[in-house]
């Protein structure tokens, strides 16, 4: 049994019919855009790609048409990653996204959740894990101005926020590492890590995981900036006022005390922590642990005096 409207479809810029099949007292709606293409149901994420939540009942071959038509058509709207969510009821269709190329991403007790990565680049899909670890970095030149970014993607998209420039880190990546990489990836620039200054513990973030961020110091090596195309909208060097003066830095916490954190710095009021590496008794493996070495270093000197 079928049961169609047409509606207009604001992300696809066109007029849709909504199907609603009904077999065996399951209700399940698909979208079909004016070509006649029938898709899968799908949500916007905010880095470019869709969500797709599959909740009834389908025969694969059925799911197997859909899925192809769907990434065709995603493909053509230049979406990136393709996330689809599968109840354990629905098992039956892993197999049939797995041989279209869809990977696992991460189980729960009562959902799979598969990805596909569409663009012919190397993808930028965060690994999963219980936590996600992020970094941010403050950047400051001789002049006092911050290094900043405006993002393509996210939640600042189109708002002309200035922010520090952020990211993941990888698996099996250090912190350190981390944010160096990111700093070279979006804006150009060389830097050397000095100290985490600080981190922010969240939960229920990412895919419902915990999130901790780490906002780092770093000292620039080089100066002329070459923003990343991909992410990056715009990039450049600013002053301390003009940071502190949007509104968003009066309004969002984090803001204000990454303006706070920079005024201490430059106060030399403030110590953070820096890695020191260290190598485990049990496996010989090496590591770092952060710690404050400035007063270290004199705690250390006041004992032997």
């Amino acid at each position: 049994m079928l049961a169609t409207c047409l509606q207009w479809d604001p992300e696809q810029r066109c007029h849709c019919v909504v199907v609603r099949t009904m077999p065996s007292s399951v209700n399940s709606s698909n979208q079909v855009c004016e070509n006649g293409v029938e898709l899968l149901p799908a949500i916007n994420d905010a880095h470019g790609g869709v969500i797709v939540d599959m909740k009834d009942a389908m025969d694969p071959r059925d799911f197997l048409t859909l899925l192809r038509a769907s990434i065709s058509q995603w493909r053509e709207e230049g979406k990136k990653g393709v996330w689809i969510k599968l109840p354990i009821e629905l098992v039956n269709l892993v197999e049939t996204a797995v041989k279209e190329g869809f990977r696992y991403h991460h189980a729960e007790p009562h959902y799979l959740m598969l990805v596909y990565w569409i663009p012919e680049i190397n993808d930028t899909l965060p690994a999963n894990a219980s936590h996600r670890v992020g970094v941010g970095a403050i950047v400051l030149n001789d002049k006092k101005e911050m290094l900043v970014v405006q993002e393509k993607s996210g939640r600042f998209q189109g708002t002309g926020v200035w922010k520090i420039p952020t990211g993941v880190v990888d698996e099996g990546e250090d912190i350190f590492v981390a944010v160096i990489r990111e700093v070279k990836e979006e804006t150009g620039i060389d830097a050397e890590f000095l100290e985490i200054l600080a981190f922010r513990q969240a939960h229920k973030a990412f895919f419902e995981k915990s999130d901790l961020f780490f906002v780092c110091m770093l000292r620039p090596l080089t100066f002329d900036i070459q923003k990343q195309e991909l992410e990056i909208e715009a990039a450049k060097w600013i002053p301390l006022e003009e940071f502190a003066a949007q509104p968003v830095t009066q309004k969002h916490e984090l803001f204000k005390y990454i303006l706070e954190l920079c005024s201490a710095k430059l106060d030399r009021e403030y110590a953070g922590f820096s890695p020191l590496p260290i190598t485990s008794v049990f496996n010989n493996k090496s590591s770092y642990l952060y710690l404050n070495r400035q007063d270290m270093q004199c705690l250390c000197s006041s004992d032997q005096s």
